[in-house]
């Protein structure tokens, strides 16, 4: 015999990872001992030299099922005598290493106990087991044990220590473990009065029968409910969070009762039941069986945001209820997710009825994640990273250097990430930082990465708009601390993110990056969004853009799609789009356009632009509304007709040198010989694709990468698969979202592996 120390990276805490090594050492009778470090999980153990390599294999076999394993070392050091095979107190390196364990939905077994009258756990809503409940939303600090959690309030009572010492049963060294002798307890506020040790469920239930909004604590902040089949008190719900058109998600029950709204494949079914539990967008049936107010939960949309429930609270709530439930972040419009009980009864006492609090505190708040599926290649794209997902990135892929650095993000959709001791860390969509709260939630972040990993920074990049709140925060650290300081274009940021998450940076042949947004500040000082670049051996070439056109008003053009379809139609003089104007509107607005010295090429604004023409969208009540407008139209018609016998605007090679001019004058020809809306929106979306097509072939590239808000647009990934993929390899991100959010990661890429810093 002799000793071995084994060292294991990765998602390795608070996953049961621990109990699974005393388990398979007990039964194969090996002695030594297991600690959670600040590095990971450290192994000693008296084995056979022929036998520790076969021993690490079933180790990686065998893991536990939320374990992610990065990096495994094995080194042979002097013997240790050891008596017998133990789980040790964790123990605090100089060095933190770890991968944090995103929350986790409720898994079967403590399904199961939660609906068992005969277990002690039976109705218990904050039941856990090693294998589920939060992780990320209450770590104070790592690594993660149970007094580095805001769980280390509750005492244990005697039968879950029990539990929690015993190396058989499922909670063995399960931090979250409770039960209603140590419980978690719930409180209610009403009329100004919090009731506490509140357990009566069904006052719940009789609320939302009722007509009330109730507001419930839930894993990463509070969230408003009401029952989605009442149509007066989603008005009402919108009223009091000025929130006029933006969709609503749904909570369902199961499976079988969301099955009978909307469509859904394996895909999409295996999303909504796993440990991530995200949100994930459907197409609605036409046909569908629950008499949800569709209108004013989803206006003009075609698609819903579904999820269900991924809490044991949520589980009998709607277990009870049997009809879908609104299940939206609890906030003010534009707001952060209120994740504080101060807050919630201070803020959310104005726009819900009842409040459902507890007294286990949330350290970071999280939105729920957005999922969705392409309907027929069923290509799966984030759209919101966040509970469930975050901060987890790993990739091993790439060559990281063990240096402390800072990518700050962008504006819109903000996130930041840390590479600290060759890992990444990526953090929740943290949202608008226009925003004062999403900036103080920013900061809060921040702050409690720094906490979590002590990282001692060398670099901190920063998007080269000068007006971000994100760099102008980067900036202000930078010279604070004698940092070096990066700045990244905005679209090659994305181009990076895209190449990193397909492994293609180290590439050798060039590769086209197809980058569509809505806004960012190009290398020229004009506004970019609609852009092709080249990427072969770390450098960068931008090789074509969508036409130019004025971009007046700043954030005024961004919010009024009416602004772009009359910048861009300028040289047209169509009267159609003038009368969306007053007298002095129009006069203002021409002159601007006319000396405006600042120009954009974005496929953003050409999308507000159409729809603005076709349906009339000329003001956004939320981000990408006009462009999902028109989504969903493509949608329908596509719906009904086999769309590879496609027909496009472009009629040659020459169409796209005026493409913008060309293609309104063509959907205003179509309007007037009475072709419908929604053909009109989906020949839209065939020329986006077969345009890109033209600029691939003019590029003579085998690889084809995609990023930007754009592509969040799945019926335009639906038709570039349809026509490219026969004669091009093509790849869009995988884990990451392709709108802003990718940006900190990709800013990160660029500094890694640019050869043009």
């Amino acid at each position: 015999m002799k000793t071995y120390y084994i060292q294991v990276q990765g998602i390795v805490q608070g996953v049961g990872f621990r109990p699974f090594i005393y388990n398979l050492c007990t039964k194969k009778k090996l002695k030594g001992k297991v600690s959670n470090t600040s590095n990971g999980v450290q192994l000693y153990v008296n084995i056979k030299s022929s036998e520790v390599k076969s021993f690490l294999q079933q180790i990686l076999n065998n893991a536990p099922p939320l374990a992610k394993i990065t990096k495994t070392k094995i080194t042979q050091i002097d013997y240790i005598k050891f008596s017998d095979f133990l789980i040790i107190e964790s123990t605090k390196l100089s060095e933190k290493n770890l991968k944090i364990t995103p929350d986790v939905a409720t898994c079967k077994e403590c399904y199961e106990e939660l609906f068992d009258k005969k277990n002690r756990r039976y109705h218990y809503p904050f039941i856990t087991c090693t294998n589920c409940g939060p992780r990320y939303s209450i770590a104070t600090n790592l690594p993660y044990d149970r007094e580095t959690t805001t769980m280390d309030s509750f005492l244990q009572c005697d039968k879950c220590v029990k539990e929690y010492t015993d190396p058989e049963n499922r909670r063995f060294f399960s931090q979250t473990n409770s039960c209603k002798d140590c419980r978690i307890e719930m409180s209610l506020f009403e009329n100004g009065v919090l009731h506490k040790n509140f357990t009566d469920l069904k006052y719940i239930v009789d609320a939302w029968n009722k007509g009330e909004i109730v507001a419930i604590k839930s894993t990463g902040g509070y969230l408003l409910t009401c029952d989605a089949t009442n149509p007066t008190v989603i008005k009402r719900l919108r009223t009091l969070k000025n929130r006029p058109f933006k969709p609503f998600a749904l909570m369902y029950h199961d499976l079988y009762e969301l099955g009978e709204d909307v469509e859904m494949g394996i895909g999409e079914m295996l999303e909504l039941e796993s440990v991530s539990a995200p949100i994930v967008l459907l197409s609605i049936k036409a046909d569908r069986m629950t008499p949800i107010a569709i209108d004013e939960i989803a206006p003009r949309l075609s698609n819903l945001g579904v999820m269900l429930p991924s809490t044991p609270l949520f589980h009998q709530l709607m277990k009870l209820f049997k009809t879908p439930i609104i299940c939206t972040s609890a906030n003010l419009s534009n707001s952060t997710i209120v994740y504080k009980d101060f807050d919630a009864i201070k803020i959310l006492s104005k726009i819900s009825d009842l409040i459902l609090l507890n007294n286990r505190d949330i350290v970071i708040p999280q939105d729920d994640s957005v999922v969705r599926y392409s309907s027929i290649k069923s290509y799966r794209s984030v759209y919101r990273r966040s509970k469930g997902l975050a901060p987890t990135y790993i990739n091993s892929n790439l060559k990281l250097p063990k240096k402390d650095v800072l990518a700050m993000g962008a504006m819109l959709k903000s996130t930041f990430t840390l590479l600290t001791n060759s890992n990444l860390h990526i953090s929740q969509y943290i949202g608008n930082t226009i925003n004062f709260d999403a900036q103080e939630n920013y900061k809060l972040l921040l702050n409690h990465f720094k906490k979590l990993f002590e990282y001692s920074l060398k670099t901190i990049i920063v998007d080269k708009h000068p007006e971000y709140f994100t760099t102008k925060l980067g900036e202000e650290l930078a010279n604070k601390n004698d940092l070096e300081l990066v700045k990244v274009q905005h679209h090659k940021a994305h181009f990076y993110a895209v190449l990193g998450e397909n492994d293609l940076l180290n590439s050798q042949e060039k590769i086209l990056g197809v980058i569509f947004d809505g806004t960012g500040l190009g290398d020229d000082g004009h506004i970019w969004g609609g852009e092709f670049f080249i990427y072969i051996k770390g450098q960068v070439e931008r090789v074509h853009h969508l036409n130019l056109f004025p971009f007046i008003l700043g954030d005024k053009m961004i919010k009024e799609p009416r602004i772009s379809a009359l910048a861009m139609s300028a040289n047209l003089d169509i009267e159609e789009i003038k009368r969306k104007f007053t007298k002095t509107e129009l006069s203002v607005y021409q002159k601007l356009i006319a000396s405006s010295k600042l120009k954009c090429t974005s496929i953003g604004r050409l999308f507000d632009a159409v729809s603005s023409i076709i349906f009339d969208v000329d003001v956004q009540t939320y981000e990408g509304e006009a462009a999902m407008v028109l989504e969903s139209a493509a949608y329908r018609y596509f719906r009904k007709n086999n769309f590879t016998k496609y027909y496009t605007y472009i009629q040659n090679n020459e169409f796209i040198n005026n493409f913008i001019e060309n293609i309104i004058t063509s959907i205003l020809e179509d309007k007037k010989k009475g072709f419908e809306n929604d053909f009109i929106a989906a020949k839209f979306h065939i020329s986006i694709a077969h345009y890109i097509m033209i600029i691939a072939k003019k590029q003579n590239v085998k690889k084809v990468v995609f990023s930007g808000g754009v592509f969040q647009n799945m019926w335009l990934i639906e038709l570039i698969l349809s026509f490219m993929k026969q004669d091009f390899e093509l790849f869009f991100h995988k884990e990451l979202s392709p709108n802003d959010e990718c940006i900190s990661f990709g800013q990160l890429m660029y500094y890694r592996y640019s050869k043009e810093l």
